[in-house]
């Protein structure tokens, strides 16, 4: 084994894109480095206090957090190259299209496929940086990715995946087990 030192190598990570209100009611997105499921209905996001949507998220009290398709990588991507604090037609220009939630004052894309609609349950000061705490309130999941059951199908869903190695962007590979019966051969 070789010693790589400290380094955030976690691999998958999902890309999940961040969705909250500007002042002037216009939307603001931006693809979240850090963060993930922290309980069975909360999300955490770990972000550096000088973001546009960390006041944002502050304000409003709520926030969706979507995961985008392989579909829509470049806007995805884009989120997360360009700053509100300086470009403040960030979203415009992607061309996307968003509505208001019906629960929480965010907006929600159409275009991405699983979105999570979140209040903020708690915020956390983590050195300079901040850690607000959602809580779910709903899922929305369009159609053309559920499963004959009405669950979502993670290949149908086509999500796109973070490599914190290499900084690249991969697509969900292939189904290789079942969570809680592959291992049972040990029992």
């Amino acid at each position: 084994m070789k010693d790589l030192g400290v380094k955030p190598y976690v691999f998958p990570m999902p890309v999940a894109l961040i969705a909250t209100y500007n002042d002037d009611g216009t939307v603001d997105v931006m693809n979240m480095a850090w963060g993930g499921i922290c309980e069975a209905d909360k999300v955490a996001l770990n972000l550096d206090g000088g973001h546009r949507t960390t006041e944002n998220i502050r304000r409003r009290r709520a926030f969706t957090l979507s995961l985008p398709d392989v579909a829509h990588i470049a806007e995805a991507d884009y989120f997360g190259i360009a700053s509100a604090n300086d470009v403040s037609d960030k979203f415009e220009r992607t061309g996307l299209t968003a509505e208001r939630s019906a629960r929480v004052d965010a907006p929600v894309v159409r275009e991405f496929p699983l979105t999570l609609e979140c209040t903020l349950h708690e915020e956390q000061k983590v050195g300079n940086d901040v850690r607000f705490v959602g809580r779910i309130v709903n899922v929305l999941a369009d159609e053309r990715v559920l499963d004959d059951k009405g669950n979502v199908d993670p290949v149908k869903l086509d999500p796109v995946m973070y490599d914190t190695f290499q900084s690249g962007y991969y697509a969900l590979g292939r189904k290789v087990g079942q969570a809680w019966d592959t291992g049972g051969k040990y029992n």
